[in-house]
């Protein structure tokens, strides 16, 4: 059981990736999506995140109208369309899957007491200026 992240690498500033997970041992359809990022010497922090219906989506505000989460259940698959790019955006970029957790527009997952059911092994985005 396991979430497989993918997509990261070295992109120039302004430029595209797009990250994606897939999921194995069981099925995306029923858990609460995202993504969150850690920067080099910094704390983890939360991207994004899709609810189960799809209806509901989350962004930090560094990132809207750049970053975009979607999720294909027929291929138990979540993704994140990064465009333009900042240098800022470099990280290790890690999807989150949770069964019990909502995601809101406004609060993203908002505070938890517990951690997700699974976390991805992260993937690395570096972006050069």
């Amino acid at each position: 059981v396991q979430l497989q992240a993918s997509g990261g690498g070295l992109v120039q500033a302004g430029g595209s990736l797009r990250l994606s997970c897939v999921a194995s041992g069981f099925t995306l359809d029923d858990y609460t999506l995202g993504w969150f990022r850690q920067a080099p010497g910094g704390e983890r922090e939360e991207v994004s995140c899709i609810s189960t219906s799809g209806i509901s989506t989350y962004y930090k505000e560094s990132v809207k109208g750049r970053f975009t989460i979607s999720k294909d259940n027929s291929k138990n698959t979540i993704y994140l369309q990064m465009n333009n790019v900042k240098p800022e955006d470099t990280a290790v970029y890690y999807c989150v899957a949770d069964s019990m957790f909502i995601c809101t527009s406004v609060q993203g997952f908002g505070p938890r007491t517990a951690d997700f059911d699974y976390w991805g092994q992260g993937t690395q985005v570096t972006v050069s200026s």
